[in-house]
């Protein structure tokens, strides 16, 4: 292992944490933080993917970092994304170059390098009908094109990414059946990523972080913060024999960092964030016959604007997307309204032999998006670039930017936090850390009990071989890579591999594993986050006995 200087100047070796999270281990480091009586080295605000990434940045440096959240993991729009880790292919069209190439090769890192088992190649199709506008026709085709230049500029292998070409009329059908065959000429066809689900790549940063010595606490709400110190509240409330307030502490820091999102402007002055929300439905796949591919339809009127159909987990298809702004008080699970139903429905209609209808939607989901605001203008205009802010009080807030970015701005505001500071850190290492799961990641959990299911699988706690791993549903292996194995034999329920309800793909030994290693302390961190079922209400209610089962058993 690798040692580097930490903060007072010794060395100290390559943290050998777990990266597994529990109630327990909130519960200790919690208890260790109330007692301690010097600051560490930064305290990062907020749970989603750039308080995530911060986080890990910091502690892989070694930085000693604490992360609070007051809900749970990707509670907010880090869950409510399109899933899709692109290229910035939006961006070269509206000539911020800088933002697409920055995007390309993030794309590049997580689908090569640190989250190969999360990130997978995603087919666009956009069908041009003989009545298509001339412009509408071409310009799909250079932009993708210009996107896929971008690709190999940034590194990124044709044999992992292809490039973008012309498909013929039946070819744009075996990709998507359902597409509207009367007058369709040709389409083209684009190569992008898509994320297996984002409140999973969330999770297993934060674990990465955790392997790294990093305290990740959920259910920690801060009160008060400034760039020396936060004052807190366990959210879980108080123990029993303890006194009123005894749930609030302070813990004193070098740095503290605000990865708050669209909530970014309630604590730090100065900082103006303009919520845009971004809509999806919910349908089941057989509707547009089990595409292939993402089914890319463009907006009447706009020349830089798309809905789509994307494949998903279950067997389902995520609609989207809307861009409508969002202002007053910032909700903590947004709602889409009719009209913008309506609106994704009637441009994703254009394209279908059979139209959808409000009948064939069986979930929605809304996020919003934290733009930086700088000014009038629509939503859809206003800039994707990040912000980093550092208050009079010292607080440095982070906000803006996209989902793709998130290691890169990460790295910014640890680079500010190690210059503001002084702080002895080693330098960033994030663009070659495999996230747990991923190929190359350091950790081996051995397994606590046997899994009669897996009889062949290492008893160290290895990988399975092939062989083995065959034997496990392509679906856990899809969402835990070279953890999986390890999710069935560490699991406390019983048929670690049996469905959580018909129809879903998702075994009961991930939902013990939510519990036991990926830090979900309700059912709804389980069924909301861990796993996305509550994206259809009665899949919800159909796995929902299974995740209090998993619940009383870690007791």
């Amino acid at each position: 292992m690798t040692a580097h200087a930490a903060p007072g100047g010794s060395a100290r070796a390559e943290s050998p944490h777990t990266t597994a999270l529990s109630a327990a281990r909130r519960a200790r480091e919690l208890a260790e933080l109330r007692e301690r009586d010097t600051p560490v080295d930064l305290v990062v605000i907020g749970g989603g993917i750039t308080g995530a990434g911060i986080a890990l940045d910091a502690a892989s440096r070694g930085l000693e970092t604490v992360l609070v959240e007051a809900h749970d993991l990707a509670f907010g729009t880090s869950r409510w994304s399109s899933k899709l880790a692109h290229g910035g292919l939006r961006y070269l069209a509206t000539g911020n170059v800088g933002i697409a190439h920055r995007s390309a090769v993030e794309r590049g890192i997580l689908l090569e390098r640190t989250a190969p088992h999360l990130v997978r190649p995603l087919a666009q199709v956009v069908p041009v009908y003989r009545d298509t506008p001339p412009l509408g026709a071409v310009l799909p085709g250079l932009g993708f094109a210009a996107g896929t230049l971008l690709s190999r500029l940034a590194g990124t292998r044709a044999d992992r990414l292809p490039g973008a070409r012309v498909l013929r009329a039946g070819s744009v059908a075996r990709y998507v059946p359902g597409v509207r065959r009367h007058g369709l000429a040709f389409g083209h066809l684009n190569w992008d990523c898509q994320l297996v689900d984002d409140a999973r790549l969330v999770t297993a940063v934060a674990r990465t972080a955790a392997g790294h010595g990093a305290r990740v606490l959920t259910r920690v709400r801060v009160l008060e913060a400034t760039g020396t110190q936060v004052t807190v509240r366990d959210e879980l409330g108080r123990n029993p024999g303890e006194e009123e307030g005894d749930d609030e502490f302070t813990i004193s820091a070098r740095a503290v960092v605000s990865a708050t999102g669209v909530w970014a402007g309630e604590t730090t002055p100065g900082v103006r964030v303009r919520p845009s929300r971004g809509t999806h439905l919910v349908i089941r796949s057989a509707a547009l016959g089990d595409p292939a591919g993402a089914l890319t339809v463009p907006v009447p009127g706009e020349t830089n604007r798309f809905c789509f159909a994307i494949p998903a987990e279950f067997d389902r298809l995520h609609v989207g997307l809307t861009d409508v702004d969002a202002p007053g008080p910032i909700p903590d699970v947004p709602t889409p309204d009719r009209h913008e139903i309506d609106f994704l429905l009637d441009v994703i209609n254009r394209a279908l032999e059979t139209e959808l209808t409000r009948d064939d939607v069986i979930g929605t989901f809304a996020g919003l998006r934290p733009l930086v605001d700088s000014g009038d203008g629509d939503t859809a205009d206003l800039s994707r670039e990040h912000a980093l802010v550092t208050a009079d009080n010292g607080l440095i807030t982070i906000t803006g930017g996209k989902l793709t970015e998130y290691r890169l701005m990460a790295e910014q505001a640890v680079d500010l936090v190690v210059r503001k500071t002084g702080v002895a850190a080693a330098p960033c290492r994030t663009a070659d850390l495999p996230l747990v799961g991923a190929p190359g990641h350091h950790e081996r959990v051995r397994p606590s009990a046997p899994a009669s299911a897996l009889p062949a699988t290492p008893s160290d706690g290895r990988p399975a071989p092939p062989a083995d791993r065959g034997r496990l549903p392509a679906s856990l292996v899809a969402r835990f890579g070279q953890e999986s194995a390890t999710v069935v034999t560490e699991s406390l329920l019983d048929r670690p591999l049996e469905r959580v309800a018909d129809g879903l793909d998702v075994t009961r030994a991930e939902f013990s594993y939510a519990v036991t290693h990926e830090g979900a302390l309700t059912v709804d961190d389980i069924l909301d986050r861990r796993s996305r079922v509550g994206l259809v209400p009665a899949d919800r209610a159909a796995a929902e006995p299974v995740a209090r089962e998993a619940l009383d058993a870690a007791r």
